[in-house]
């Protein structure tokens, strides 16, 4: 379990953020989460075999059928229980049962549950979820990268990312998924178009993710050996990801992760992104370009256009302090507020 500390949210307010522990889904869970509520906190489940390989539909009580080594799901239940990817989403469900319909419980992606046994659910416009008034369809991922993260960042990173001059291009790099390898040829490929930048007079701020395989990290190293306007962080010491977001003059990301793409755009940054992933993540790109907040990533030296900040957590988060705000209502009306434990 994790203390996810205090969220932007209204104080007095709780909050889960519940996943099966990848870092993708863990921001969207807590981004959420933490828009919400005062205080967060992160649990990491994960169903025990044979169960995790069902459909979470055939998991019958999944609050007993949870590893050994799972954070804990017991009262005093949250306000509010965030749940994102299919294998935390029954846990949503139990949890609400369990609280006698005091927890909120919202779900991120597909549930491959009825959505309308949940309060709401959250799915990008390329998930092709069944319309419902309680499903609500947002062209990016939920994520924690608020205004205030990125004036910290940018604090802790001016310095040590101001050696290297404007312009910067801040470059996000994801690694291989089940349906693509980041292999040679796709480094190769990212790194003709980032040579293009710096020929054009831009510095390049590089930063891998722990995904990144490590011979692609060896190619970007090599093909800008000894510029010192190039800088590769060699995932050592503090995490340059945020203050890159936050002091990039452009940005440049991998489409592997739904999740970078959309951190990205929520900033004032022009982004342009390298090599989707799959047919879906294409589908998901294709909409951010049509509505021009993103381009393809080719090299060109002149930067797209700066539309204002796309993101989708903080309407989200609007809809989820109402549903909190009618549930909170009900409850005092019938007299159940604070029985539930």
């Amino acid at each position: 379990m994790k203390n996810g500390g205090e969220g932007d949210g209204a104080p007095g307010l709780v909050a889960w953020a519940v996943t099966s522990g990848e870092a993708g889904m863990r921001s969207q869970a807590r981004g959420l989460a933490r828009a919400v509520a005062g205080e967060v906190v992160e649990k990491t489940v994960r169903v025990a075999a044979p169960w995790r390989w069902a459909p979470p539909a055939l998991v019958a009580r999944p609050l007993s059928r949870l590893d050994r080594r799972a954070d804990a799901l017991a009262p005093p239940w949250p306000d509010l229980m965030v749940t994102c990817g299919r294998r935390s989403a029954a846990l949503g469900l139990a949890v609400r049962k369990q609280s006698g319909g005091r927890t909120v419980a919202v779900h991120i992606q597909d549930p491959r549950l009825p959505v309308t046994d949940f309060d709401l659910v959250v799915a990008l416009d390329h998930d092709d979820m069944p319309g419902a008034a309680n499903v609500i369809v947002t062209a990016t991922a939920m994520h924690d990268v608020t205004p205030a993260a990125l004036a910290a960042a940018a604090d802790a990173w001016r310095v040590r990312l101001g050696g290297l001059g404007r312009p910067l291009a801040g470059v996000m790099i994801g690694g291989s998924t089940r349906r693509r390898p980041f292999g040679a040829r796709e480094a190769d490929k990212l790194i003709a178009g980032l040579r293009r930048l710096r020929e054009s007079g831009a510095a390049l701020a590089i930063s891998p993710s722990r995904r990144t395989p490590g011979p692609v990290l060896s190619r970007l190293a090599a093909a800008f050996a000894g510029d010192g306007r190039v800088w590769l962080w060699d995932r050592g010491g503090d995490n340059p990801y945020l203050g890159i977001l936050a002091l990039a003059d452009r940005l440049v990301i991998t489409g592997d992760s739904v999740s970078m793409v959309s951190e990205a755009v929520a900033t004032a940054s022009p982004v342009e992104v390298f090599d989707p992933d799959s047919e879906r993540h294409e589908r998901f790109l294709d909409a951010l370009v049509a509505r021009g907040r993103v381009r393809r990533f080719e090299g060109d030296p002149a930067p797209p256009p700066v539309p204002e900040p796309l993101d989708a957590t903080l309407a989200v988060a609007a809809v989820v302090r109402r549903l909190l705000r009618e549930r909170r209502t009900v409850q005092e009306s019938t007299g159940v507020v604070g029985k539930a434990s």
